[in-house]
This record gives structure tokens, C-alpha cells and sequence, in this order.
């Protein structure tokens, strides 16, 4: 089914120039495949497109791009997101830059990626109550023995202390761990949010009464956040060894004045 051009044109104006000079392919939302395809049926421009009828581009490839077209025409099809929707979880996970058959380096990495979990969550001040724990092999090299393990564990009263979910993670992984794999990838995942002051403590299992938690995370952030300095827990270990690959890493001209490019 071709393409059929509006009834009612767009109109020739000047704020329209500029759209009869952008190729199709380079508007938002239209890949190389789709742009093929357009041109293919005549509409070259991102004012071709706008003179599209709208609802023959529903039917023929799909309701974003009907709205891209709308868009086009000025009709806002996207609100404008004003206040950033809280996230539903979290999630810390890296491929290490070499295989990890170590039990103690790997049981670092996920204390790693729970403290930076627990630092943005604290971020969403919100609590979490399930937390999950993952380890898995690369399944990329033929021939090597695969290994994928994953585990949640329900909170009694959510929590957003590091201390408390280094515990958690701790108990996870020692369930999860298996020896003998060459481990390719750790993470951990938070959710089930709460806010402060929203949940019904566990009858039975109330809260630990950690001495000034809130206080204490709050200046541990704080810290973490100035560039002066780091605080970290003693199980994230002191020289990991496994960390991703950061060869290609591009450099930081605008925040790191050890990557500033050098004039001779």
C-alpha cells in the first residue's frame, strides 16, 4: 500500500523552509531501514513527511512514527516530562574486564555494586524491600562450562542503609556462588520501593535500630559526591582486580583536567 499525501497540505511557510532542506532519514525516530522505505515511495524530506497523511503512515508502518508526522505539524503528541518519574528499580551490574574465578574477588564485586545500588537509591530516597543477586559466565566462548545464577530475598522492613543490604547481598551470593566457572558478570538489583514513613513494619521482625543510619549515609554520599575524597566498606575490597576494561574510555574534557588536550 503506497503512501498517500494529505488532503490538506502543509502549508508553505516559513517555519517550514528549513524541513524541505533535512533528509528523512536524519528526522527522530526514522531508521535507515524505514527511511528506505519512504523514499522509495516519494517522501525524501522531513517536509515530504510532514504533507504525509498521518493515518496511511499508521497503517503502513506503526503509531510513533504517525506521531513523529503529527510532531511535524506542530501537534504535540509527546508531553513534557516536568518532574522525572521515580524509577521501579534499580540495577548495578558490570562484565569484568577479565574472567573471575576467585570466590573472594567476585563476592567484592557484588559488595561493590550493592553500595553504588544503595548510593542511588538514597538518591530516590526511597527504601527497597527485594533485593536480587546475579552471576553469570559469558555464554560467548564456545566450549566453556556455563553457569547463571540469580536469587531474591525479601526484606522483614524495607531499608536503604548499605550496611543492612551488604548483609542481604552477603547471604545471597554465598547461596548463588558455585566454583569452577570462569564468572563474566555480577549485579545486583533493587525494587518493591517505598517511601519514608509509607510501609507497616514486619510485626515480628521490626527494624534494627542502627545509631544515626540516615545521618551516617548521608555524609558517606556526601563525601563520595565532593571529588575529596572516598569512603567505601572494607568487603568492596582495596585493589579490585576486576573491574571492566576502561581502554577506550573516552576522555573527560570538561570535568577532568588530566584529560585536557595539550597545544605544543
Amino acid at each position: 500500500m503506497s503512501v498517500r499525501k494529505s488532503e490538506n497540505r502543509v502549508r508553505n511557510a516559513p517555519k517550514y523552509a528549513l524541513l524541505a532542506l533535512v533528509d528523512v532519514g536524519d528526522v527522530w525516530g526514522v531508521g535507515r531501514r524505514i527511511s528506505t522505505r519512504l523514499k522509495a515511495q516519494g517522501i525524501h524530506t522531513a517536509l515530504d513527511l510532514a504533507r504525509a497523511n498521518p493515518k496511511a503512515i499508521r497503517s503502513e508502518y506503526s503509531v510513533v512514527l504517525e506521531r513523529t508526522v503529527r510532531e511535524l505539524n506542530g501537534a504535540s503528541c509527546l508531553e513534557l516530562e516536568t518532574v522525572r518519574p521515580t524509577k521501579q528499580q534499580i540495577v548495578c551490574s558490570r562484565s569484568f574486564g577479565h574472567k573471575v574465578t576467585d570466590k573472594q574477588e567476585l563476592r567484592e564485586a557484588v559488595a561493590k555494586y550493592t553500595t553504588r545500588a544503595a548510593e542511588k537509591l538514597r538518591g530516590e530516597q526511597r527504601l527497597c524491600r527485594v533485593v536480587t543477586v546475579f552471576i553469570r559466565t559469558s555464554p560467548f566462548i564456545p566450549g566453556e562450562p556455563q553457569c547463571s545464577k540469580a536469587l531474591s530475598a525479601e526484606l522483614p522492613n524495607p531499608t536503604d542503609d548499605t550496611r543492612d543490604l551488604l548483609e542481604v547481598t552477603n547471604v545471597i551470593f554465598q547461596q548463588i556462588y558455585r566454583a569452577g566457572f570462569r564468572f563474566a558478570k555480577a549485579g545486583v538489583m533493587l525494587a518493591d520501593f517505598y517511601e519514608q514513613g509509607t510501609f507497616q513494619e514486619d510485626l515480628f521482625q521490626p527494624s534494627i535500630n542502627r545509631t544515626q543510619s540516615k545521618a551516617l549515609m548521608s555524609v558517606v554520599d556526601k563525601i563520595n559526591h565532593s571529588g575529596l575524597g572516598n569512603v567505601f566498606f572494607a568487603s568492596q575490597g582495596t585493589s579490585p582486580t576486576w573491574p571492566m576494561k576502561r581502554e577506550h574510555l573516552s576522555p573527560n574534557y570538561t570535568t577532568c583536567r588530566g584529560d585536557l588536550r595539550r597545544v605544543l
